[in-house]
């Protein structure tokens, strides 16, 4: 007969899972704790003293009540005690962010860069650097606890090796080993696809908060897309799952695309399918270019208009495909497909209307992302965060040996 967990296992559970509602929830109270966790409450009062005696979470009085009376005291995460280094290696620009515990931005650098190909090497050291001025301006008594990255590509998930970033021209690259070692913390660097690790914060901070079944499509250049089911990010046997951008939707008469496939969803209603259907100068590229055809299209402008519509026609048979295969609460279009369904919601809705199955769309619902450009290095925070959030006390311990 199999052993069940000891008491040892049970309070480091408890332990995690009490910091995670306040990290993701914000400050609560030791009751509204008890009653989510199913703990009586001198355990949340065990819990949360140790949580504080370590520096992770305090307790103070709420800022503001509404109410007569004395009010409760809440836990609120130590935001700025303890924090994550978190990267976003993007078409145009690239992003560092220190960000404490609670998702609190505490500082960032923002990089513009052309796009096209570039060395990782140069883009681990350029990072590197912003990361290490931000750790320097942090305050003493800080601590580090997880590094992650985004990039545009496929992302084994055993290592964090990028298998390939066609926009960057990387194949096979050991980046987040190359970022590790640049950065001299004692950290490793984990690395994840943009557009999952934007689904799991759209998904816990933004559009898709308490739902549990969930898709976001990310627009930039391509098209990437992220999974969420029953509350956990997809990610397939190797971590290459949510390849949505890469659905083929028109293998008849498709466009080519990067990948060497024709017709996939990002060839038919990605970024340079909307410029070209636009007559948009070829070189003008990025958000500000897809931001002028939806306001050239508001204006009246038929040739835009009309390439709207096409484009929404194509990303409406993309996700009535992903409702018939998935069956999702909400769809969530971030990036820059944010404006491009803002713009085109009427035609991606006739085709989800005409093409998803009725008993698998009845409850769908469509939205735009809540964090805007930030969603992809939110994710990158949480996926830095999750060490700390299994094993709080230990991990903060170790971030303490390496800084002593």
């Amino acid at each position: 007969m199999k052993a069940g967990p000891s008491q040892e296992e049970i309070r480091r559970h408890n332990l995690g899972t009490l910091l995670r509602h306040v990290h993701i929830g914000g400050s609560m109270s030791r009751a509204v704790l008890a009653e989510r966790m199913g703990l009586n409450r001198s355990t949340i009062l065990g819990l949360v003293s140790e949580l504080g005696a370590a520096g992770l979470v305090r307790e103070e009085l709420p800022r503001e009540t509404g109410r007569a009376g004395r009010p409760s005291l809440v836990v609120r995460p130590e935001s700025d005690r303890v924090y994550v280094l978190a990267f976003d290696v993007g078409v145009d620009r690239m992003s560092a962010a220190r960000i404490g515990l609670g998702g609190v931005f505490l500082d960032r650098r923002e990089i513009p860069v052309l796009p096209g190909p570039r060395d990782a090497g140069k883009v681990a050291e350029v990072l590197a650097g912003c990361a290490l001025d931000m750790v320097g301006a942090a305050r003493r008594g800080t601590h580090c606890v997880g590094v992650a990255a985004a990039v545009r590509g496929t992302v084994r998930r055993s290592d964090g090796l990028v298998r390939a970033a066609p926009y960057l021209g990387w194949e096979d690259e050991e980046f987040g080993e190359d970022l590790m070692r640049r950065l001299g913390l004692g950290l490793p660097v984990s690395v994840g696809n943009e557009a999952s690790l934007g689904a799991l914060a759209e998904h816990l901070r933004g559009a898709g908060t308490g739902c549990q079944d969930l898709v976001y499509l990310h627009g930039d250049i391509g098209i990437g897309g992220g999974v969420v089911t029953g509350g956990q990010l997809l990610g397939g046997d190797c971590g290459y799952g949510g390849e949505i951008g890469h659905m083929v939707v028109n293998p008849r008469d498709g466009r080519p695309c990067g990948c060497g496939a024709r017709g996939c969803l990002e060839a038919e209603a990605g970024e340079r399918a909307l410029l070209e259907a636009a007559r948009r100068d070829p070189s003008s590229t990025g958000r500000e270019a897809v931001h002028a055809v939806v306001e050239a299209a508001d204006r009246g402008d038929i040739v835009a208009r009309a390439a709207l519509r096409d484009v929404g026609d194509w990303l409406g048979i993309g996700v009535a495909n992903l409702v018939n295969v998935l069956n999702p609460r909400t769809v969530v279009f971030g990036g820059t497909l944010r404006e491009v369904f803002l713009g085109a919601a009427a035609q991606i809705r006739s085709r989800i209307n005409r093409l998803a199955l009725t008993a698998s769309r009845e409850n769908l619902r469509l939205r735009v992302g809540e964090l805007g450009d930030d969603a992809v290095l939110v994710g990158a925070a949480e996926l830095a965060f999750s060490e700390i959030l299994v094993g709080p006390l230990e991990t903060l311990a170790r971030a303490g040996a390496r800084t002593a």
